[in-house]
């Protein structure tokens, strides 16, 4: 019996992986179109590593996804030593398939979205494009190990006390003022608005209007292990308080955490796998005010 439970778990596993690889070859093809067919043609930049790889082309007679595929192995390899095998498992997958599909796409002749040059309408559809694309790997829980993965080992390293937000501003602005000082201020500014209306996207896709801060609460008698997945795998804390039910009378446990809608969907994934008899209810925060990781202090302000 408990081998059959074992099979069946398994074969769920499998199941949700393949789902997850639908998802995510979609969202790298949509985000390899945007690179190949409208970024490039129309000599438009971007933050992230997408951003150092143009500005290597600039120096070098190197394709842009053989450059991309460089920088995303070594921001993996560096993962790994820096922030664990945990945080290596969420980008390996889009590691190889990300910079691949754009190698591919490099290849297919005429691949261009815009019948004409038009670096306006190509800044608009990048960011639409790309935002798809994020947000529909973010939603599977995946991430593409960019300067989101360098930001945190930069965080862990040399400054635990600036919040992730700040040092992840920084480095695509740093990368956008950089492209720049290579291809010219217009195209930094196109770069800017590609930024902002893939950030919007990438948010409404995931959550629809809702905010970057989501509100987690989980009833399940399972809540000691789900509160030691949320503290040890996402790095996150969790308050545990008891509720009581109006009509059975029964007290069950809750737990409540404050997280990013990535991390807000990886805790939905692991509860659907461990308590399918949990109540999971997701809000969003406008704001929040305290001494969390990661939240405004109260007197700041």
């Amino acid at each position: 019996m408990e081998e059959k439970k074992k099979t069946g778990l398994n074969k769920k596993n499998v199941k949700d992986f393949f789902v997850d690889l639908v998802f995510i070859v979609i969202a790298c093809i949509i985000g390899g179109f945007s690179s190949i067919a409208i970024m490039l043609p129309n000599g438009l930049t971007s933050g992230g590593i997408t951003g150092i790889a143009r500005i290597l082309m600039k120096f070098c007679n190197i394709n842009f996804s053989v450059l991309y595929y460089a920088e995303a192995v070594f921001v993996l390899i560096l993962c790994l030593f820096v922030l664990g095998k945990r945080e290596a498992r969420n980008i390996v997958l889009l590691t190889i398939i990300y910079p691949g599909t754009m190698l591919i796409m490099e290849y297919i002749p005429n691949l261009v979205l815009l019948e004409e040059q038009d670096i306006a309408l190509a800044a608009i559809y990048c960011g639409v494009f790309n935002g798809l694309c994020t947000g529909i790997v973010l939603s599977r829980g995946y991430s593409f190990g960019g300067t989101d993965t360098i930001a945190k080992m930069i965080k862990k390293k040399f400054l635990p006390h600036i919040d992730l937000s700040k040092i992840l501003m920084v480095l695509d602005a740093v990368i956008i003022i950089g492209s720049g000082l290579v291809y010219g201020r217009n195209i930094a500014l196109y770069a800017l608005i590609t930024t902002v209306i893939a950030t919007k996207v990438m948010e409404f896709v995931m959550f629809g209007f809702e905010t970057r801060i989501v509100k987690v609460e989980i009833i399940s008698d399972r809540y000691q292990e789900i509160a030691d997945y949320i503290m040890k795998e996402l790095e996150r804390g969790a308050t545990i308080d008891s509720v009581t039910g109006a009509y059975t009378g029964t007290e069950r446990k809750r737990l409540v955490v404050f997280c990013s809608p990535r991390e807000s969907m990886l805790i939905k994934q692991y509860v659907a796998k461990n308590d399918k008899q949990a109540m999971v209810t997701t809000i969003h925060v406008d704001n929040i005010w305290g001494i969390g990781t990661g939240f405004k202090a109260i007197d700041k302000e």
